[in-house]
């Protein structure tokens, strides 16, 4: 007799990552889901609500790579830098999932625990509550610009860069966002918290 499935929640996930990953969000369906873990759809109803639920639940698994670690040393220009670089790295590999976190911040825990650290070390900087807000929403506008334009492809390259393999096409979209994000910490620090 053959053993039925186990589902679990984060297998669930993984999986409808897996299915992002390939074919979009759009792509993703509760009937595929079940199909690819060999289980009937009727049974992830246990485990998820809706398929939006399940957008929220594997957007804050992918956030939960953005590493706010670099606040913890009381730099806030590092702890930015950090985050930012690791925000867009998490981007980079689940660039499908982009579109989906653009329409607004995901309703799950993780994402929220991200964004009260990086919104607690700037305050504990000296940053007011509201300049605070104001930095962690700019850092995300700056990430999720460049990762619209760098990971959806929509791009257009300039002819010369059209016989270039992906990686290194995609050089120019790593510097460019290196340097609006050490312009944007650079301008925070020189007009300085408070």
């Amino acid at each position: 007799m053959p053993r039925k499935p186990v589902l679990s929640a984060s297998r669930i996930r993984a999986t409808a990552l897996a299915i992002i990953d390939r074919d979009g969000p759009a792509g993703l369906s509760m009937r595929k889901l079940a199909a690819e873990l060999g289980v009937r759809a009727a049974s992830l109803y246990g485990h998820v609500a809706t398929k939006d639920d399940l957008l929220h639940e594997v957007a804050g698994d992918v956030l939960a790579e953005v590493d706010v670690s670099g606040f913890a040393a009381g730099d806030w220009r590092h702890g930015l830098v950090t985050c930012g670089r690791s925000y867009r790295a998490a981007l980079a590999e689940h660039p499908n999932i982009v579109p989906f976190l653009a329409r607004g911040p995901a309703r799950r825990e993780t994402p929220l625990r991200r964004l009260d650290a990086v919104h607690g070390a700037l305050v504990a900087a000296g940053w007011t509550r509201r300049e605070a807000a104001m930095i962690a929403e700019a850092l995300v506008y700056l990430v999720l610009g460049a990762a619209l334009g760098s990971f959806t492809g929509d791009r257009y390259p300039n002819p010369d860069e059209a016989h270039l393999p992906p990686s290194v096409a995609r050089e120019p979209d790593r510097d460019s966002f290196e340097l609006a994000l050490d312009a944007f910490v650079t301008g925070l620090a020189a007009r300085g918290p408070g």
